[in-house]
């Protein structure tokens, strides 16, 4: 069915030097009609059409609209891809640190930026009738996914909503949750790829194709598989002819394979041989991607003509000439600009970002031919190419190593193909010995990648909905969220589980009963009792353990003993007593000449030592003859009955634990006196009657499963809102039932991960007197998060009144953990100092080098970009004292601290 085209869209469509698809039809028509869209398209398939689309709808009606973008980076080039197309007047810029002509009728900013607007009811909002949302699917994301949530939520009803998502396998529930909230959305899906994609495997330096196109696309091409057969015969017989030898390096396991791997310079000038760049090579680690560049420049690699090279140069010296001449060692600016030069780079969140933002604007040029990225860029800013590569299919996530999902395999090979560019992208995988084809072929042929919200309500949240709407109103608003719809959603499968369950419970008890219930009554008997010995067993054991723990713990050196069961039965000498004493295990010898630690399993409570024996100084019960002489000592000493032997019989019998119970025993007379007790078919009836209990404990698993789900986040703004009342940022109100005190406006305007906490700090004056450096480092401690592999800063604060502030605002935390703890709340973080002595250096010289050597003199390595991001973070809080603070002194020393941490390579942008 073909859609005709609306006049505006007839209008847009003849500024375009393309025609659309039928999607993007399909969505601009239902913009024009009124309708939001939800766009969900693969990477490049060109879903901003539909945003650019909403901007030409509002500029004709005389109206606004805002485009939102997850980062900054993205949010830049789309300002700029704007300003081309409608100039400078009519659209501006609002991110973190930057603001350009903000009163603009276009304006593209961070999604934060419009949340914000929201909680603050801008005037900047007042005409406003269109509102981009580019990648939407980022609500998935643990940290940030709230905020998407929140602006759906809190849009003015009368403004359409364009959201544009990846591919998402939940796209109609999503749809049909942004309909629920919003009203008319048309949900529009396309998974068609504009430029086909083709996978192949590459082994050694020969490139193969991973299906069999000729046939099904599913199957694994024939060729590749022989391949690899012959690959791992061949270094089958190359190992067995090799020379067996055992040294430091051949422990006599499984041996090493001869199949090497191709270099990186080997990788690319195969793709360059084969007309398959630029490409990015996906590299899981910042270290990996500096050190594959490197690996290149050692070569004889270069990917660049001369005149390209002059284009390079014109750009780096365009991007950079704001940058220090002093720092520029420090950022290894030289390695970076003979990379580029040659037409590599890396890629990655440690690099400085006008370094970043200039191999973005080289590859996308095509002057840049290979870049080395980690998977950030995925799901960062429009920068196709025509090729990627996976070196690996396993990654760190934070946790641990584990392989790739489909959906993060196809986020990452959704880069290759340019539209218009490329007829054709391709994914190659290397090859190594312990991947089979058929896995690579399962994550390229699987396309799961279902949307999950992560919405939760914070303490910043809360209190700006009391003050908004009330707490009420705000409940049900939170009920509203896609976490709630997709709980509610899930909730509706264990309904029907406790139905069906019920049914079933229904039918035995009419089978086995009537309605006198006398058989699941002596069952449930029956029931009590085995639970009620099993207690009593327990606690006997827990007895027994706790009496021979505490019997092992105070035995002494030469002290012997009875081990009276298990496999090192008999009698042993005390070598060296336990340490622990909530979990003693000495170390022994016994007389049969094994040594080892022994524990409670090993040794009866109660038992007192045999004897004692003479034991030289140093007993060394690694070497077999020591082990032997004090074994045959050992033997001498109960020979001789210098040591007592232990009794020899069956071991006392204490009887059951359970026999002393009087619970026990009522229970077991009430079986005997039953009736069912005397029936002639007692056991059919006892085990159907088992069954009606098993499904009855089922039934009452899902029913926590249900009150977990249902109102699950109602019931956790209800304990922060108990616990903001408790500290006085809520008060009870006769008029709104709740009113936000002075002290929640000033949380309402604190937005950070450590909210609460920062608003105790200033309330309370803990960062009162500080001078601006101070404040700067002591505000770093609530945002800073060292990376996984960075140690636990070492050292002292600089100045005495920051290490005061610092202890102050590590007791504020923990009084606030408390009551979290106390309100089944998540904790707040922990405070890390590993940027204190970073950031201070910076704001009170602004140098480079000594700032970066002050953060590796604590403990912690700081890459120039990770400084340059943090330092940007803790201009942002600074920035929110600033407006906050209710300390006159504390907000001007917050205005100075952000001129002083803004500056250097912290206020270059390179865009």
């Amino acid at each position: 069915m073909t859609t005709v085209p609306t006049p505006q869209l007839s209008a847009f469509s003849e500024g375009l030097s393309f025609a659309l698809d039928p999607f993007q039809v399909r969505a601009c028509t239902a913009l024009e009609n009124g309708h939001g869209v939800l766009v969900c398209a693969p990477t490049g398939a060109g879903k901003t059409i539909v945003g650019e689309f909403a901007v030409h709808l509002a500029l004709a009606a005389g109206r606004k609209c805002f485009y939102t973008t997850p980062i900054k980076a993205l949010s830049n080039q789309k300002h700029n891809d704007l300003v081309s197309v409608y100039g400078p007047e009519k659209v501006g810029l609002l991110t973190g640190d930057s603001s350009i002509n903000s009163d603009a009728p276009v304006v593209v900013m961070t999604t934060e930026v419009l949340r914000n607007m929201l909680y603050a009811d801008s005037p900047a909002l007042h005409g406003l009738s269109y509102v981009v949302m580019d990648e939407v699917h980022f609500l998935a994301d643990r940290f940030r996914g709230a905020v998407w949530e929140e602006v759906i939520l809190h849009l003015p009803e009368d403004v359409a909503l364009a959201s544009l998502s990846a591919t998402v396998s939940n796209a109609e529930e999503f749809g049909g949750w942004i309909k629920t909230v919003r009203g008319d959305t048309t949900v529009v899906v396309d998974e068609t790829r504009p430029v086909p994609l083709w996978q192949h495997v590459m082994v050694g330096r020969r490139l193969f194709d991973l299906f069999d196109y000729d046939g099904k696309k599913t199957e694994v091409d024939p060729e590749l598989t022989r391949y690899i057969a012959q690959r791992r015969q061949a270094d089958r017989f190359a190992d067995f002819d090799r020379p067996r030898r055992r040294g430091p390096h051949d422990r006599g396991g499984r041996p090493p394979t001869l199949y090497r791997p191709p270099s990186r310079p080997e990788v690319i000038t195969r793709l360059d041989e084969d007309g398959l760049l630029p490409a990015i090579t996906f590299i899981f680690s910042r270290a990996g991607c500096d050190g594959a560049v490197a690996q290149c420049l050692r070569s004889r690699l270069r990917l660049t003509t001369e005149q390209e090279r002059h284009e390079i140069v014109a750009i780096i010296d365009r991007r950079t000439e704001g940058l220090p001449e002093a720092d520029l060692d420090v950022l290894g600016y030289w390695q970076w600009r003979e990379g580029l030069l040659r037409g590599i780079a890396a890629h990655h969140a440690g690099m400085l970002p006008v370094f970043r933002h200039t191999v973005e604007e080289l590859f996308t040029k095509g002057l840049v031919k290979a870049v080395f990225a980690t998977e950030t860029l995925a799901l960062g800013i429009n920068m196709p190419a025509r090729t990627v590569v996976l070196e690996r299919l396993v990654k760190f996530n934070g946790e641990q190593h584990a392989a790739l999902t489909p959906g993060e395999y196809t986020q990452l090979t959704g880069r290759a193909g340019r539209r218009g560019i490329d007829v054709e992208g391709h994914a190659v995988v290397l090859w190594t010995p312990e991947l089979e084809p058929s896995e690579i072929a399962g994550l390229a042929s699987t396309r799961t990648f279902p949307l999950r919200s992560s919405f939760a309500p914070s303490y910043n949240m809360t209190i700006n909905l009391v003050h908004r709407m009330g707490p009420d109103p705000a409940r049900e608003l939170l009920e509203r969220s896609f976490a709630q719809y997709q709980a509610d959603r899930s909730v509706v499968g264990l309904v029907r589980g406790i139905e069906r369950g019920q049914k079933m419970l229904d039918e035995i008890a009419n089978e086995v009963d009537g309605h006198d219930g006398s058989v699941l009554q002596y069952v449930r008997l029956r029931a009590g009792l085995a639970e009620r010995e099993r207690a009593a067993a327990r606690a006997s054991r827990l007895e027994r353990r706790g009496a021979a723990n505490e019997a092992l713990a105070a035995l002494k050196r030469g002290d012997v003993i009875a081990i009276p069961h298990g496999r090192r039965n008999g009698v042993a000498v005390v070598l060296e007593p336990a340490h622990d004493e909530d979990d003693p295990r000495p170390l022994v010898l016994t007389e049969h000449r094994w040594a080892g630690r022994i524990s409670s399993a090993d040794y009866s409570g109660g038992a007192e030592p045999l004897g004692s024996l003479t034991l030289p100084k140093r007993v060394e019960h690694r070497q077999p003859k020591v082990r032997r002489d004090v074994a045959s000592a050992l033997r001498s000493a109960l020979d001789e009955g210098r040591v007592r032997r232990p009794a020899v019989g069956k071991r006392r019998a204490d009887g059951s634990p359970a026999d002393a119970d009087a619970d026990v025993e009522r229970l077991r007379r009430e079986i005997r006196e039953h009736s069912v007790h005397h029936a002639p078919k007692r056991e059919e009836l006892a085990r159907i009657g088992e069954r009606y209990l098993r499904i009855e404990r089922d039934n009452a698993q899902l029913q926590k499963k249900v009150a977990a789900a249902t109102n699950s986040l109602a019931r956790t703004f209800d304990r922060i809102l108990t616990l903001l009342t408790e500290r006085g940022y809520v008060e009870a109100s006769s008029e709104l039932g709740m009113k936000v005190t002075e002290d929640g406006m000033l949380l309402a305007r604190i937005y950070s991960e450590s909210d609460l906490l920062v608003a105790e700090c200033l309330r309370r004056g803990l960062w009162a007197g500080l001078k601006p450096a101070e404040l700067a480092a002591v505000a770093s401690a609530v945002l800073y998060e060292s990376r996984g592999d960075t140690v636990s800063p070492t050292g002292e604060a600089p100045t005495a009144a920051l290490r005061g502030a610092l202890a102050e605002t590590h007791r504020a935390l923990a009084r606030l953990r408390r009551d979290e703890q106390l309100h089944h709340l998540a904790p707040t973080r922990e405070i890390d100092e590993g940027f204190v002595a970073a950031v201070y250096r910076w704001a009170t010289t602004g140098d480079l080098a000594a700032s970066l050597a002050a953060a590796g003199d604590t403990g912690t390595a700081l890459p120039a970009g990770d400084f340059v991001r943090w330092c940007r973070q803790v201009v942002d809080l600074l920035d929110q004292i600033h407006k906050a603070a209710p300390d006159a002194a504390l907000r001007s020393a917050a205005k100075t601290a952000v001129g002083d941490v803004r500056r250097g390579v912290v206020a270059v942008d390179g865009t």
